[in-house]
């Protein structure tokens, strides 16, 4: 409830809550009141309620177990509300939240596994990467926090980098990893439309940008998309290799983060990119950060990891 700006959501789902609870009890209760008389033969009154061309409804009524079945659920959900938090901004009696819970939980877990992660932190990133419970526990955080955007597998998909290849946007250096891993990183390709010119010398641009990574593409319209990449050069270089200090992808390889067709390219060049990845230094802590760094590190350099461990 802390997120409403207005009491009055407070005020609504109490009313409600409360009104759900007592129509029930008035329920219950005028069921409970009706009296049925059954015959001396034993057998109620029929309801007209026929299935399965012999089975027939009787007006008997409810059973005594049920009854008290319903009054053991409302005086439960009472009890409930008053000690847990419910009824709007009440908290309950307790004071039990969600947040506390996950606190506790957390110290319990980092008292049982805080010096494991202690050892692993104190450990080179190369070596921890060759370690077979590190990578266990590393690929758990993986999974967990960065398979949503890369995929279970690292791959990524469209706008979210391979994991799993050695091409790296900042660099692929353990030391690089784990402070794009901490501190999160906010790479943006502005719009270039207006730089580059009219939509033909997008389109030529794009031409050329394939012609970098050996794509087929037009050759006139590539050299006159050489001579407009000018606009480009500044973050990808003259070559189109790319600057690992902005970020700046390398155009000269055929990977793609969002697609290397010509009208990818020119969606590109017109509209630029944004993209986030957010920083867990505050979330997962700086041991959790460098286990996750060496799994990530070791899944680039899958070979290697394999090859000295042996």
């Amino acid at each position: 409830m802390a997120d409403f700006t207005s009491g009055f959501w407070s005020i609504y789902i109490t009313v409600l809550t409360v009104l759900g609870i007592a129509g029930c009890a008035l329920l219950l209760w005028s069921q409970a009141t009706v009296k049925i008389e059954i015959p001396k033969d034993g057998k109620a009154e029929a309801t007209g309620h026929v299935w399965d061309e012999g089975l027939v409804e009787l007006n008997n009524p409810m059973p005594r177990w049920w009854m008290w079945l319903f009054c053991i659920t409302i005086v439960f959900s009472i009890v409930y509300l008053v000690l847990y938090p419910g009824l709007g901004n009440f908290a309950g009696k307790l004071g039990w939240t969600s947040a506390n819970e996950y606190q506790t939980e957390l110290k319990v877990a980092d008292a049982e596994y805080g010096p494991l992660f202690e050892k692993f932190q104190k450990t080179d990133l190369k070596v921890l990467a060759k370690d077979p419970q590190a990578r266990a526990i590393g690929e758990r955080l993986f999974l967990t926090y960065c398979a949503q955007c890369h995929g279970s597998d690292a791959r990524g998909s469209k706008g979210y980098p391979n994991l799993s290849d050695s091409d790296w946007l900042y660099g692929g250096d353990p030391s690089v990893i784990k402070t794009t891993i901490l501190k999160g990183r906010n790479g943006m390709m502005p719009p270039m439309g207006a730089a580059v010119g009219t939509d033909k010398d997008i389109e030529y641009v794009a031409h050329y940008v394939q012609s970098l990574s050996g794509s087929n593409s037009d050759p006139i319209k590539t050299a006159f998309g050489k001579e407009k990449f000018g606009a480009c050069a500044a973050c990808h270089g003259a070559d189109g290799k790319g600057n690992q200090a902005v970020g700046a992808p390398n155009l000269s390889d055929k990977t793609w983060l969002y697609g290397g067709s010509v009208a990818t390219i020119m969606e590109t060049i017109r509209g630029g990119r944004n993209n986030v990845m957010p920083a867990f230094e505050e979330f997962l802590g700086d041991a959790k950060v460098h286990l996750l760094t060496a799994y990530v590190w070791g899944m680039s350099n899958a070979s290697t990891v394999t090859a000295e461990s042996k």
